[in-house]
C-alpha cells in the first residue's frame, strides 16, 4: 500500500523567501537589483521546468541560478544555498543521488553558518538529506538526519507546529518502511493530532495522516483499525481536491489491496474501476 511522506522538498523554502523578500526591499534601487531580478526569476523558472517534467532544461537554468547567487551573495549566502537545494532536487527527481548528495550537503553547511544550527531552514535541509539517503535504502544515515531536523522544528517552532508534524511523518515512514511498526504508530498518531488541532479535521494533511496511519494498520492486519481511516482519507481528499484528484486514485488503490485481503470483491471491482478512471486522466 501507499503512504504519503511528507517531505518538505519545495524549490523556495519558506525561511529563504522571508530573505528573499529583504533582498529585494534593501536593494531595489541597488545597481545589484537587475541581477538579483534575474536570479529570482532563474529560481522560478527552474521550479516551472521541474513541473513540466523538463529536467534537463531545468538542470540547466538551476546551475546558471547558483552561478548568479554566488556572485550577488557571496558563496556563503542562504541564496546561494537554496539555489543549491534546487539543484540537488532536480537531480534527486532523476535518480541521481551521487550527484544530489553532495549539493544537499553545501546547501546545509551555508544554512548552519548563515542562520545558526537551529534554524528552521537548517531543518528543512537536514530532511532533504534524510530523504535522499531513505531512497537509497540507508536508513542508518537518515534516522539521526530526520530526528535532527525533528529537534530543531520541535525548539524553534513549538511543539504543535505543522512542520513538527511533518517531521513525524517523515520519521514514521522512515520506520514503516523497515517494518519498524511499534516505533512508526506513535509518531503517525502525534502528526495527526497536530494536523487536526493546527489545521483543521478537512486539511489535506489530515487525509495524508489518516491514509498513512491506516496503511500502518492494514500491514499488521489490524483491519478494523485500518478501514475508518481509510474511508475518512478518501472523503477529506474528495472534498478538498475533487474526486478525480492523483491523490484520491491513491487512496482508492490502498482500499483496494485493503478489500481484496479481507474478501470483499464488490468493493474491490468499484473502487479499483473508479482509481483506473482517474488514473488515465493523467497520463
Amino acid at each position: 500500500m501507499k503512504t504519503f511522506a511528507n517531505t518538505v522538498r519545495p524549490l523556495v523554502s519558506y525561511g529563504v523567501k522571508i530573505i528573499l523578500i529583504m533582498i529585494m526591499t534593501a536593494s531595489f534601487t541597488s545597481p545589484a537589483y537587475t541581477q538579483e531580478k534575474l536570479w529570482m526569476e532563474l529560481n522560478a523558472k527552474a521550479s516551472i521546468l521541474y513541473q513540466q517534467g523538463r529536467y534537463s532544461e531545468a538542470v540547466s537554468v538551476a546551475k546558471e541560478s547558483v552561478k548568479i547567487a554566488e556572485e550577488i551573495f557571496g558563496k556563503d549566502h542562504p541564496g546561494v544555498a537554496l539555489s543549491l537545494n534546487n539543484l540537488a532536487e532536480l537531480y534527486y527527481s532523476q535518480g541521481k543521488y551521487s550527484k544530489a548528495e553532495p549539493l544537499y550537503k553545501w546547501a546545509l553547511v551555508i544554512y548552519e553558518k548563515a542562520l545558526g544550527p537551529d534554524h528552521p531552514d537548517v531543518a528543512t535541509s537536514l530532511n532533504n538529506l534524510a530523504a535522499l539517503y531513505r531512497a537509497q535504502g540507508k536508513y542508518a544515515e537518515a534516522e539521526p538526519l530526520y530526528k535532527w531536523a525533528l529537534e530543531i522544528r520541535e525548539k524553534a517552532l513549538g511543539p504543535d507546529h505543522p512542520d513538527v508534524a511533518t517531521s513525524l511523518n517523515n520519521l514514521a515512514e522512515l520506520y514503516y518502511s523497515q517494518g519498524k511498526y511499534s516505533k512508526a504508530e506513535p509518531l503517525y498518531k502525534r502528526a495527526l493530532e497536530i494536523r487536526e488541532k493546527a489545521l483543521g479535521k478537512d486539511h489535506t494533511r489530515v487525509a495524508t495522516s489518516r491514509n498513512n496511519l491506516a496503511a500502518l494498520y492494514h500491514s499488521q492486519g489490524k483491519y478494523t483499525k485500518a478501514e475508518p481511516l481509510y474511508k475518512h482519507a478518501l472523503e477529506i481528499y474528495e472534498k478538498a481536491l475533487g474526486p478525480d484528484h492523483p491523490d484520491v486514485a491513491t487512496v482508492l488503490k490502498n482500499m483496494v489491496g485493503f478489500y481484496t485481503e479481507i474478501g470483499k470483491e464488490d468493493e474491490v471491482e468499484k473502487l479499483a474501476e473508479r482509481a483506473k478512471i482517474i488514473r488515465s486522466k493523467y497520463q
